[in-house]
Protein backbone atom coordinates (compact mmCIF):
# COMPACT_ATOMS: atom_id res chain seq x y z
CA UNK A 1 0.00 0.00 0.00
CA UNK A 2 1.58 3.23 -1.14
CA UNK A 3 0.90 5.43 1.87
CA UNK A 4 3.38 7.38 3.92
CA UNK A 5 3.66 7.40 7.68
CA UNK A 6 5.86 8.06 10.69
CA UNK A 7 7.06 6.29 13.80
CA UNK A 8 6.89 7.47 17.40
CA UNK A 9 10.36 8.98 17.10
CA UNK A 10 9.42 11.12 14.11
CA UNK A 11 11.06 9.03 11.40
CA UNK A 12 9.18 9.21 8.11
CA UNK A 13 8.42 6.27 5.83
CA UNK A 14 7.46 6.58 2.18
CA UNK A 15 5.26 3.48 2.34
CA UNK A 16 3.87 0.86 4.68
CA UNK A 17 6.11 -1.69 3.01
CA UNK A 18 9.18 0.32 3.97
CA UNK A 19 7.97 0.55 7.57
CA UNK A 20 7.28 -3.19 7.80
CA UNK A 21 10.67 -4.04 6.29
CA UNK A 22 12.31 -2.10 9.10
CA UNK A 23 9.99 -3.46 11.80
CA UNK A 24 9.95 -7.17 10.94
CA UNK A 25 12.62 -7.56 8.26
CA UNK A 26 12.38 -8.94 4.77
CA UNK A 27 9.96 -11.73 3.84
CA UNK A 28 10.95 -14.93 5.52
CA UNK A 29 12.76 -13.28 8.44
CA UNK A 30 10.74 -15.11 11.07
CA UNK A 31 13.25 -14.32 13.83
CA UNK A 32 12.69 -10.55 13.62
CA UNK A 33 8.95 -11.01 13.22
CA UNK A 34 8.81 -13.28 16.27
CA UNK A 35 10.73 -10.64 18.22
CA UNK A 36 8.19 -7.99 17.15
CA UNK A 37 5.38 -9.98 18.74
CA UNK A 38 7.43 -10.94 21.80
CA UNK A 39 8.30 -7.29 22.45
CA UNK A 40 4.64 -6.30 22.16
CA UNK A 41 3.55 -8.84 24.76
CA UNK A 42 6.49 -7.87 27.00
CA UNK A 43 5.33 -4.26 26.95
CA UNK A 44 1.87 -5.21 28.20
CA UNK A 45 3.30 -7.60 30.78
CA UNK A 46 4.75 -4.50 32.43
CA UNK A 47 1.35 -2.79 32.63
CA UNK A 48 -0.86 -2.95 35.71
CA UNK A 49 -3.81 -5.34 35.32
CA UNK A 50 -6.45 -2.67 35.92
CA UNK A 51 -8.80 -0.49 33.88
CA UNK A 52 -6.39 2.40 34.33
CA UNK A 53 -3.51 0.23 33.18
CA UNK A 54 -5.06 -1.30 30.06
CA UNK A 55 -6.41 2.10 28.99
CA UNK A 56 -3.00 3.71 29.23
CA UNK A 57 -3.78 6.00 32.14
CA UNK A 58 -7.11 7.07 30.66
CA UNK A 59 -9.38 4.90 32.77
CA UNK A 60 -11.97 7.67 32.81
CA UNK A 61 -12.78 7.03 29.12
CA UNK A 62 -14.21 3.60 29.99
CA UNK A 63 -17.80 4.81 30.36
CA UNK A 64 -17.85 6.73 27.08
CA UNK A 65 -16.24 3.80 25.29
CA UNK A 66 -18.80 1.29 26.57
CA UNK A 67 -21.77 3.58 25.86
CA UNK A 68 -20.60 4.13 22.27
CA UNK A 69 -20.02 0.42 21.76
CA UNK A 70 -23.41 -0.52 23.19
CA UNK A 71 -25.33 1.79 20.86
CA UNK A 72 -23.41 0.36 17.91
CA UNK A 73 -23.89 -3.26 19.03
CA UNK A 74 -27.64 -2.91 19.66
CA UNK A 75 -28.19 -1.49 16.18
CA UNK A 76 -26.27 -4.36 14.61
CA UNK A 77 -28.03 -7.05 16.61
CA UNK A 78 -31.44 -5.69 15.69
CA UNK A 79 -30.57 -5.63 12.00
CA UNK A 80 -28.38 -8.71 11.62
CA UNK A 81 -29.65 -11.30 14.09
CA UNK A 82 -33.03 -13.04 13.99
CA UNK A 83 -35.53 -11.21 16.23
CA UNK A 84 -32.76 -8.90 17.33
CA UNK A 85 -31.05 -11.83 19.00
CA UNK A 86 -33.90 -12.64 21.37
CA UNK A 87 -34.70 -16.31 21.97
CA UNK A 88 -31.29 -17.27 20.56
CA UNK A 89 -28.26 -18.69 22.30
CA UNK A 90 -25.73 -16.02 21.38
CA UNK A 91 -21.96 -16.41 21.64
CA UNK A 92 -19.27 -13.73 21.29
CA UNK A 93 -15.48 -13.75 21.10
CA UNK A 94 -13.67 -10.86 22.82
CA UNK A 95 -10.30 -10.48 21.06
CA UNK A 96 -7.52 -8.78 22.98
CA UNK A 97 -9.81 -9.00 25.98
CA UNK A 98 -7.28 -7.76 28.51
CA UNK A 99 -8.75 -7.86 32.01
CA UNK A 100 -12.25 -8.55 30.69
CA UNK A 101 -13.30 -4.88 30.66
CA UNK A 102 -15.51 -5.08 27.55
CA UNK A 103 -16.88 -8.52 28.39
CA UNK A 104 -17.84 -7.43 31.91
CA UNK A 105 -19.34 -4.05 31.00
CA UNK A 106 -20.99 -4.94 27.69
CA UNK A 107 -20.77 -8.33 26.02
CA UNK A 108 -21.87 -10.53 28.91
CA UNK A 109 -25.14 -8.57 29.09
CA UNK A 110 -26.05 -9.39 25.49
CA UNK A 111 -24.50 -12.81 24.95
CA UNK A 112 -25.14 -16.12 26.66
CA UNK A 113 -21.49 -17.06 26.35
CA UNK A 114 -18.39 -14.96 25.86
CA UNK A 115 -14.97 -16.40 25.07
CA UNK A 116 -11.95 -14.25 25.93
CA UNK A 117 -8.73 -14.21 23.90
CA UNK A 118 -5.69 -12.53 25.44
CA UNK A 119 -1.93 -13.26 25.14
CA UNK A 120 -0.91 -11.61 28.44
CA UNK A 121 -1.38 -14.20 31.19
CA UNK A 122 -1.68 -11.71 34.06
CA UNK A 123 -4.48 -9.90 32.24
CA UNK A 124 -6.36 -13.13 31.62
CA UNK A 125 -5.98 -14.13 35.27
CA UNK A 126 -7.44 -10.76 36.25
CA UNK A 127 -10.29 -11.31 33.77
CA UNK A 128 -11.15 -14.65 35.39
CA UNK A 129 -11.27 -12.94 38.77
CA UNK A 130 -13.22 -9.92 37.51
CA UNK A 131 -15.81 -12.11 35.82
CA UNK A 132 -16.16 -14.72 38.58
CA UNK A 133 -19.10 -12.86 40.11
CA UNK A 134 -20.42 -11.30 36.90
CA UNK A 135 -23.23 -12.65 34.77
CA UNK A 136 -25.39 -15.66 35.51
CA UNK A 137 -25.95 -19.25 34.47
CA UNK A 138 -27.36 -18.01 31.18
CA UNK A 139 -24.88 -15.15 30.60
CA UNK A 140 -21.32 -16.11 31.41
CA UNK A 141 -17.68 -16.07 30.40
CA UNK A 142 -16.98 -19.56 29.07
CA UNK A 143 -13.47 -19.95 27.69
CA UNK A 144 -10.26 -18.06 28.47
CA UNK A 145 -7.68 -18.49 25.70
CA UNK A 146 -4.13 -17.32 26.47
CA UNK A 147 -3.08 -17.26 22.83
CA UNK A 148 -1.76 -14.46 20.57
CA UNK A 149 -4.25 -13.23 17.99
CA UNK A 150 -1.97 -14.14 15.08
CA UNK A 151 -1.84 -17.78 16.26
CA UNK A 152 -5.50 -18.27 17.17
CA UNK A 153 -8.03 -20.21 15.10
CA UNK A 154 -11.59 -19.89 16.44
CA UNK A 155 -13.96 -22.85 16.43
CA UNK A 156 -15.90 -23.19 13.19
CA UNK A 157 -19.42 -21.74 13.22
CA UNK A 158 -19.33 -20.88 16.93
CA UNK A 159 -19.72 -17.11 17.10
CA UNK A 160 -22.46 -14.59 16.42
CA UNK A 161 -20.08 -11.69 17.00
CA UNK A 162 -16.30 -11.45 17.03
CA UNK A 163 -15.30 -8.24 18.80
CA UNK A 164 -11.82 -6.90 18.03
CA UNK A 165 -10.88 -3.74 19.96
CA UNK A 166 -7.56 -1.99 20.54
CA UNK A 167 -5.46 -5.03 19.67
CA UNK A 168 -5.35 -5.50 15.88
CA UNK A 169 -2.67 -2.80 15.62
CA UNK A 170 -0.16 -5.31 16.97
CA UNK A 171 -0.59 -7.52 13.90
CA UNK A 172 1.38 -7.15 10.70
CA UNK A 173 -0.69 -6.60 7.57
CA UNK A 174 -0.28 -10.20 6.45
CA UNK A 175 -1.23 -11.58 9.88
CA UNK A 176 -4.18 -9.18 10.02
CA UNK A 177 -5.51 -10.65 6.77
CA UNK A 178 -4.68 -14.20 7.82
CA UNK A 179 -6.57 -13.85 11.12
CA UNK A 180 -9.77 -12.60 9.49
CA UNK A 181 -9.58 -15.23 6.79
CA UNK A 182 -9.40 -17.92 9.48
CA UNK A 183 -12.14 -16.29 11.53
CA UNK A 184 -14.66 -15.84 8.70
CA UNK A 185 -15.66 -19.48 8.90
CA UNK A 186 -16.20 -19.15 12.64
CA UNK A 187 -19.22 -16.86 12.32
CA UNK A 188 -22.78 -18.18 12.40
CA UNK A 189 -25.20 -17.11 9.65
CA UNK A 190 -25.93 -13.43 10.20
CA UNK A 191 -22.86 -13.07 12.39
CA UNK A 192 -20.43 -10.19 12.08
CA UNK A 193 -17.13 -8.71 13.16
CA UNK A 194 -16.79 -5.47 15.08
CA UNK A 195 -13.41 -3.77 14.78
CA UNK A 196 -12.96 -0.76 17.07
CA UNK A 197 -9.62 0.95 16.73
CA UNK A 198 -7.62 4.14 16.92
CA UNK A 199 -7.25 6.01 13.63
CA UNK A 200 -4.25 7.86 12.27
CA UNK A 201 -5.23 11.08 10.48
CA UNK A 202 -3.35 9.82 7.45
CA UNK A 203 -1.16 6.88 6.57
CA UNK A 204 0.04 5.22 9.75
CA UNK A 205 1.90 5.78 13.00
CA UNK A 206 4.31 3.11 14.25
CA UNK A 207 4.68 2.96 18.04
CA UNK A 208 8.14 1.60 18.66
CA UNK A 209 7.52 1.16 22.39
CA UNK A 210 4.55 -1.22 22.37
CA UNK A 211 5.12 -2.56 18.83
CA UNK A 212 1.84 -1.48 17.29
CA UNK A 213 0.68 0.39 14.20
CA UNK A 214 -2.15 2.92 14.21
CA UNK A 215 -3.67 2.82 10.73
CA UNK A 216 -5.75 5.40 8.88
CA UNK A 217 -9.29 4.74 7.69
CA UNK A 218 -8.19 4.13 4.05
CA UNK A 219 -5.47 1.76 5.31
CA UNK A 220 -8.04 -0.26 7.28
CA UNK A 221 -10.42 -0.41 4.32
CA UNK A 222 -7.66 -1.63 2.05
CA UNK A 223 -6.95 -4.47 4.49
CA UNK A 224 -10.65 -5.30 4.84
CA UNK A 225 -10.82 -5.67 1.07
CA UNK A 226 -7.85 -8.04 1.17
CA UNK A 227 -9.76 -10.08 3.76
CA UNK A 228 -12.79 -10.33 1.47
CA UNK A 229 -14.97 -8.63 4.08
CA UNK A 230 -17.84 -6.26 3.42
CA UNK A 231 -18.36 -3.04 5.32
CA UNK A 232 -21.84 -3.06 6.84
CA UNK A 233 -21.80 -0.08 9.19
CA UNK A 234 -19.35 2.42 10.65
CA UNK A 235 -19.57 4.87 13.52
CA UNK A 236 -17.18 7.34 15.13
CA UNK A 237 -16.66 7.07 18.87
CA UNK A 238 -17.62 10.27 20.66
CA UNK A 239 -16.66 11.73 24.02
CA UNK A 240 -12.94 10.91 24.12
CA UNK A 241 -10.22 13.44 25.04
CA UNK A 242 -9.02 15.48 22.07
CA UNK A 243 -5.38 14.61 22.67
CA UNK A 244 -6.08 10.94 21.90
CA UNK A 245 -6.34 9.33 18.49
CA UNK A 246 -9.79 9.37 16.96
CA UNK A 247 -11.58 6.01 17.37
CA UNK A 248 -13.83 4.36 14.79
CA UNK A 249 -16.09 1.30 14.87
CA UNK A 250 -16.45 -0.95 11.82
CA UNK A 251 -19.05 -3.71 11.43
CA UNK A 252 -17.89 -6.27 8.86
CA UNK A 253 -19.73 -9.16 7.26
CA UNK A 254 -18.81 -12.13 5.14
CA UNK A 255 -22.01 -12.01 3.08
CA UNK A 256 -22.32 -9.43 0.33
CA UNK A 257 -24.60 -6.56 1.33
CA UNK A 258 -27.81 -6.29 -0.74
CA UNK A 259 -28.19 -3.48 -3.22
CA UNK A 260 -29.83 -0.44 -1.71
CA UNK A 261 -32.16 1.76 -3.76
CA UNK A 262 -31.20 5.40 -4.22
CA UNK A 263 -34.35 6.39 -2.36
CA UNK A 264 -32.97 5.02 0.92
CA UNK A 265 -33.30 7.33 3.92
CA UNK A 266 -30.48 9.48 5.21
CA UNK A 267 -30.34 7.42 8.40
CA UNK A 268 -29.22 4.41 6.35
CA UNK A 269 -26.93 6.31 4.03
CA UNK A 270 -23.82 4.58 5.34
CA UNK A 271 -25.12 1.00 5.36
CA UNK A 272 -24.97 -1.51 4.00
CA UNK A 273 -22.31 -1.02 1.35
CA UNK A 274 -19.31 -2.56 -0.31
CA UNK A 275 -16.04 -1.10 0.92
CA UNK A 276 -14.97 1.65 -1.44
Amino acid sequence: MEVCGVDSEGKEFSSAQEMWREAIGEDGDETKKTQWYRDGVSYWEGVEASVEGVLGGYGHVNDADIIGSEVFLKTLMQERLVNGGTNQHLIALDCGSGIGRITKNLLIRYFNEVDLLEPVAQFLDAARENLATTGSETHKATNFFCVPLQEFTPAAGRYDVIWVQWCIGHLTDDDFVSFFNRAKGCLKPGGFFVVKENLAKKGFVLDKEDRSVTRSDPYFKQLFRRCGLNLYLTKDQKGLPQELFAVKMYALTVDTPPKVHKTRSKTRANRPQIIK
